[in-house]
């Protein structure tokens, strides 16, 4: 297995932005097409203005907590400010209620939306010439891009029916040693995977932590869709299931709350992690390490999100109760419309059932790539993203990542329909 870097001068980092480009244009170019290329959170339920108005509420408990007065607070809330962020303790509180994740306020930095989260943790834990990055593939853009800019090489691995994820881990990790590589952290989203919607077992992170472990591996796990769970049972996330000091958490109240807020955070482990650091001395090295790039997260947008946080008691289930009925009855929509379109082509075409997440997945019997894309949008009015614009490989190839989270069920219905169409010409050979 060679593995893609862009320290040996390959063009992934700049294939990806291509592909953007591509994305982009085709947006831009066929405007009224239906769009399942989005995985956005629904606009509909953003209330700027009344969560606005709720910012006395966090100035008054900000005050009440560092004993200022009110116009002190309200001043240093629009100064520079703390480096780890002025909401750990309700970040904390809100973890434990909604996820089942215990944590202390001093075990989490603040971050600029969870992107920042990732790029600290990787920059932070990837410094030596040979350390690489594992993850799964296809995977989110997000941190292969990030992989890319700092030029961090990733080991993809591949879970499918018939390899246990633990099984597929290690042997990425033989064949990165195998190439004088040094694995250095494992990045995953367990709860409705970004961009396949798929889950993993809680066998399984359990493997995959003992795995890690034992081979001295730091665990990202990014969690910004566990809330949005709509069938079954949650799976305990890898954080609280941990035993092992190796699992950092990332999270976000861009799905939540709202992207414009750009609000996230990492929360590290205590005790010892692998490679002989602290889960206090990963704290320090991300604070340090965000002090010279963002100085510190907004603590406008702090105050906002700490203030929804506050008058709702430090939970948002009620909050995005709505939110997880309206993704549901997309979910459906888009399963049963999928269902009607390709009635005739049972045996050919297939689809995940996702319990939760924004996104599923649809297999194809031919390739779907770029071209399908654009032919897609130009002749029949649907944005689409192929799975190969996700894959570390050669996997995803007949792959379509449907997004239905920012979308009307009679928008996706009339989608899957234009999508079927083109489905059908290409199976019989023509085109419309």
């Amino acid at each position: 297995m060679t593995i893609p870097s862009a320290r040996t001068g390959n063009t992934i980092g700049s294939s990806r932005l291509n592909v953007m480009n591509f994305l982009n244009e085709v947006a831009q170019n066929y405007p009224s097409a239906i769009s399942f290329a989005s995985g956005r959170p629904a606009e509909q339920f953003f209330n700027l203005e009344a969560w606005i108005n709720r910012l006395p509420l966090f100035v008054e408990y900000f005050a009440t907590q560092n004993g200022l007065s009110l116009e002190t607070a309200r001043n240093l809330i629009g100064q520079y400010g703390r480096t780890n962020g002025i909401m750990c303790d309700l970040i904390a509180r809100q973890l434990a209620l909604d996820e089942g994740v215990s944590c202390k306020p001093a075990q989490i930095v603040v971050t600029a939306g969870c992107q920042e989260a990732m790029n600290l943790c990787v920059t932070r834990l990837c410094r030596h010439p040979d350390d690489i990055i594992l993850s799964r593939s296809p995977a989110y853009i997000g941190i292969t891009g990030i992989a890319d800019l700092n030029g961090i090489p990733i080991a993809p691995f591949v879970v499918d029916d018939s390899t246990p994820p633990a099984d597929a881990l290690e042997q990425a990790i033989r064949n990165a040693r195998y190439e004088g590589k040094r694995p250095r952290l494992l990045y995953l989203v367990p709860d409705f995977d970004n961009p396949t919607g798929t889950v993993l077992s809680r066998d399984a992170r359990l493997q995959m932590i003992e795995v890690c472990a034992r081979n001295g591996i730091v665990i990202l796990e990014d969690n910004p869709y566990g809330m949005f769970r709509y069938n079954g049972k949650s799976v305990p996330t890898m954080f609280s299931l941990d035993t092992k000091a190796c699992v950092v958490y990332l999270g976000t109240y861009s799905k939540t709350i709202c992207p414009g807020l750009r609000v996230g955070f990492a929360v590290v482990p205590e005790g010892e992690m692998p490679g002989g650091q602290s889960g206090a001395g990963m704290l320090d090295a991300l604070s340090q390490a965000k002090s010279f790039v963002t100085v510190n997260t907004s603590q406008i947008g702090q105050a906002i999100a700490g203030a929804i946080l506050l008058s709702q008691a430090c939970s948002l289930r009620d909050l995005i109760a709505p939110v997880i009925q309206h993704y549901r009855t997309n979910r459906n929509a888009m399963l049963d419309s999928l269902a009607f379109a390709f009635s005739a082509h049972k045996d050919m075409v297939s689809w995940n059932q996702p319990d939760g997440g924004f996104f599923l997945t649809l297999r194809l019997p031919f390739k779907f790539g770029r071209e399908e894309a654009e032919i897609c949008a130009s002749e029949y009015g649907v944005l689409t993203m192929p799975l190969s614009f996700f894959a570390l490989g050669e996997d995803g190839r007949n792959q379509v990542r449907l997004a239905f989270s920012n979308s009307e069920p009679e928008q996706i219905r009339t989608g899957i329909e234009r999508l079927g169409r083109f489905v059908t010409a290409r199976l019989h050979g023509r085109r419309e």
